[in-house]
């Protein structure tokens, strides 16, 4: 994709700094960050050209923000932590976009948002833009081969997860000898998996899939070197994902970090 001018909107995490650095491998000449106070890392700074630093909430100076800097292309790299989408202050054009939706989650309130760039003539990107090569592939990532057995609790855990996925209550579930140990709700996929370690005490598995009809503009599974730590804290014995649909961040040390914590990581696609 051939870009002069590019916006990231930069949550948190090392996604929009990836992001910054596939973008300008890619040939984009001038990168613009708007960046947000308790979430993204200072880092990006040195990445991008502009950037312009706001609190979650501020609706109407982030719309404002990037109609001046006269981009026609953003994408949103990286999460809000799910707490800040309900602990904020929002501004008054916040709470009269707040007031039109009748369901509050990330989904429905940065689809909002999205409409509202698309009326100041700004086209929201994929979030896996500049990044096809990040995209777990099928079959075995990192990590040791998986046992009969646990190819078993990752199908059985594809299964359940894309059921909850449909109802829109989460995206990864922890399995172990074919008992659903944890389910993924509001409080985050590293979260579950810890719910779901304790409960296994070892060797349990987790699987993350993508939702039916997910708006990849702003929403895409991803997994990296933190998944892996809070992965080995929980002692869990693999993480299976959904391929073409996951992001890997990080992919350079995936596979070495996989293997000394002797965690598998594999693409699903069924």
């Amino acid at each position: 994709m051939a870009l002069k001018s590019f916006g990231i909107i930069a949550g948190n995490g090392i996604y929009p700094l990836l992001m910054a650095r596939s973008a300008r491998k890619a040939g984009v000449e001038r990168i613009v960050a708007f960046a947000f106070h308790g979430e993204t890392d200072p880092k990006l700074a040195e990445l991008v050209d502009e950037i312009d630093w706001l609190r979650v909430g501020q609706l109407a100076k982030f719309l404002d923000s990037v109609r001046k800097t006269g981009i026609s292309e953003a994408v949103m790299a990286g999460q809000i932590q799910p707490k800040h989408l309900f602990d904020l202050r929002p501004d008054i054009r916040s709470v009269v976009l707040l007031a039109t939706l009748k369901t509050r989650n990330a989904e429905s309130i940065f689809g909002a948002i999205a409409e509202e760039l698309a009326q100041i003539g700004v086209t929201l990107l994929p979030a896996t833009t500049f990044l096809d090569d990040c995209l777990v592939r099928p079959g075995l990532v990192a990590g040791p081969k998986l046992s009969p057995r646990e190819e078993e609790d990752i199908t059985y855990g594809f299964q359940i997860a894309k059921e909850m996925s449909r109802l829109d209550i989460g995206q990864t579930v922890i399995v172990k000898e074919g008992t659903v140990l944890a389910v993924e709700a509001f409080e985050g996929t590293n979260e579950a998996i810890k719910r779901g370690g304790a409960l296994g005490k070892k060797g349990a598995i987790m699987v993350k899939v993508s939702k039916p009809n997910q708006d990849f503009r702003f929403d895409v599974p991803v997994i990296g070197l933190q998944t892996l730590d809070t992965a080995r804290d929980a002692r869990l014995r693999a993480i299976a994902v959904e391929a073409g649909k996951t992001l890997v961040l990080e992919q350079e040390a995936v596979p070495a970090k996989a293997a000394a914590c002797k965690i598998s990581i594999a693409g699903v696609s069924l």
